[in-house]
């Protein structure tokens, strides 16, 4: 958790606020240490600029939230977009 902390230029605490605000759910080392992927260090750096904004923790949660799914949402509309393009492009039966 420090090194996250030392890379987020965050404190500890802000990261354990994260994760009681349930935003992540860090896994866990053998020796019981916190231990965060790239993707959730992306969030909490992303919570920490809207807090840094004025953004309330728990708003700032719900704005992320909100955030990765429209972000979902968009790449499965793309990959269906492409998925129906190649469909629409394959040629029919032959009429005869």
């Amino acid at each position: 958790m420090g090194h996250a902390a030392e890379i987020l230029g965050v404190t500890q605490a802000f990261l354990r606020s994260l994760d009681a605000a349930k935003l992540l759910t860090p896994g866990r080392s053998e020796g019981g240490h916190r231990r965060y992927s790239r993707y959730q260090l992306r969030l909490a750096a992303r919570a920490r600029e809207l807090i840094d904004q004025g953004t309330a923790l728990d708003s700032a949660c719900r704005i992320i939230i909100l955030e990765d799914q429209l972000a979902e949402a968009r790449r499965i509309n793309t990959e269906l977009q492409h998925t129906h393009r190649r469909k629409s492009d394959q040629p029919g039966p032959a009429a005869g």
